[in-house]
């Protein structure tokens, strides 16, 4: 006699497939976020494959900067969608608002890589100064490459500390 049961994993093998914690597990299923398929009889939770595509995309969102409590609302909201489309426009919305943060956040970051980048170019010089050069004299540097004796910002504003 052949089962059609689909296979299902306990917590913690749940847990170990999925790299983490069985009390993140449990802590996903207090706040809504998953759900054991069933019990076992002995009152074990069960999960089945879609549960670990479930917190893969927990995880996603996560490396996303959505909040665990980011989730657990957009899937309330989710949830109340019994309309395939009007679902998918709501996770739609959902994603695209991510999107346009992300892509702000990487423009930020390429901005900050290029200043890191220049004050690295700056600092190379220094190699070029005397040994005992005082650190005052650091202000401006006649030996850049492109002409400018003007220190980039991330290394400008130490300058003018003592």
């Amino acid at each position: 006699m052949e089962s059609n049961a689909k296979p299902t994993l306990r917590v913690g093998q749940l847990a170990k497939k999925v790299g983490k914690t069985v009390r993140t597990i449990h802590f996903y299923e207090e706040l809504g976020l998953l759900e054991p398929v069933s019990r076992s009889k002995g009152g074990f939770r069960q999960y089945d494959e879609e549960s670990v595509t479930r917190v893969h995309w927990i995880d996603r969102l996560q490396q996303l900067n959505f909040s665990l409590t980011d989730i657990q609302s957009f899937l309330v909201d989710f949830r109340e969608f019994k309309i395939g489309p009007e679902a998918m426009g709501k996770l739609q919305h959902f994603y695209m608002e991510k999107l346009q943060e992300t892509r702000s956040t990487i423009e930020k970051y390429q901005a900050l890589e290029k200043e890191l980048s220049e004050s690295l170019q700056y600092l190379h010089t220094c190699a070029c100064c005397a040994p005992d050069t005082p650190r005052t004299a650091c202000h401006s540097c006649a030996a850049l490459p492109d002409g400018s004796t003007v220190a980039p910002v991330l290394v400008a504003a130490l300058h003018e500390s003592a």
